[in-house]
């Protein structure tokens, strides 16, 4: 079965930064891209309800999209979508009905149909999604190859369960693992459960011949020491794990994936333990 990368689209400025971004993934996957804008029912709100059927706005623009852009997307072909409800519930759905390897969705959008993508409606994607998600900041240039992906690893256990995805995409990108111990206790314990999943995040890799780096990081707190080191290390994806619960040790679950996709410039790949398996296996 064809791969399908699901794009949420509402035509803004963010939300085409994302589609260049998604075209390229989709190409390095060989996917099939799916873009789906869902009405949230309030059209009468946008600029567009005394001319036009927001609907057929959409579908024409759709149209508009796959016309001018078809030729970059050499990896698979377009999809389009159009649903009714909540953002965030429509978007995984059509995620989960097609069993979609990756959702891709910009963080805020400004646009004649509205700002679907604004505040908490990214993490609300990112926390109801089965599949990973990559979360993009409006405002940043993504137009470029991903040649570097971010790996912090902590203590806990569900660390260790983004490594498969990620060495799935770096083996399509023949990207750079960077390997981060993160430490945020000074208990020789926990730093030593860091290190030993750290080594065998190391034997993985190894064992599909994909490059990687390692390196330390003492950190206060762990979204503004993971953005800090992203940045100063050319990191071009940064990977977290998140889920709905949280506990005192699970730093990259709970409020420090909301933290991170609100504010990182550089795009987020978040994982839920649920999705998770060898992708080196498909």
């Amino acid at each position: 079965m064809k791969k399908i990368v699901i794009l949420g689209m509402d035509f803004s400025e963010g939300a085409m930064n994302a589609l260049h971004f998604a075209i390229n993934v989709s190409n390095k996957i060989n996917a099939n891209l799916m873009m789906v804008w869902v009405d949230k029912g309030n059209s009468t709100n946008t600029v567009y309800s005394n001319a036009f059927d927001p609907r057929l706005e959409a579908k024409k623009r759709f149209e508009a999209i796959v016309e001018e852009y078809k030729d970059e997307l050499t990896g698979g072909k377009f999809l389009y979508k159009m649903r009714n409800g909540k953002v965030h519930k429509e978007l995984t759905n059509q995620a989960k009905y097609h069993d979609a390897t990756l959702i891709i969705v910009g963080t805020h959008g400004t646009s004649g149909f509205d700002e679907f993508w604004m505040g908490s409606n990214a993490y609300k994607i990112v926390a109801n999604a089965q599949c990973p998600v990559i979360t993009l900041r409006y405002d940043e240039d993504y137009n470029k190859p991903i040649n570097n992906i971010l790996l912090p690893l902590d203590s806990t256990r569900e660390t260790r369960q983004k490594v498969p995805f990620v060495a799935f995409l770096a083996k399509c990108f023949n990207a750079t693992v960077q390997i981060l111990s993160v430490y945020s206790s000074n208990v020789a314990s926990i730093r030593d459960l860091v290190d030993e999943y750290a080594e065998q995040t190391k034997k993985y890799l190894d064992e599909y011949e994909i490059p990687y780096s390692t390196d330390v990081a003492k950190v206060g707190n762990v979204t503004d020491g993971t953005i800090k080191y992203a940045k100063e290390n050319n990191s071009d994806l940064i990977c977290i794990m998140t889920d709905q619960e949280s506990a005192p040790m699970n730093l990259f679950l709970g409020p420090y994936a909301q933290q991170m996709v609100n504010h990182s410039p550089i795009p987020v790949l978040s994982i839920r333990s649920k999705s998770i398996y060898d992708y080196q296996t498909k």
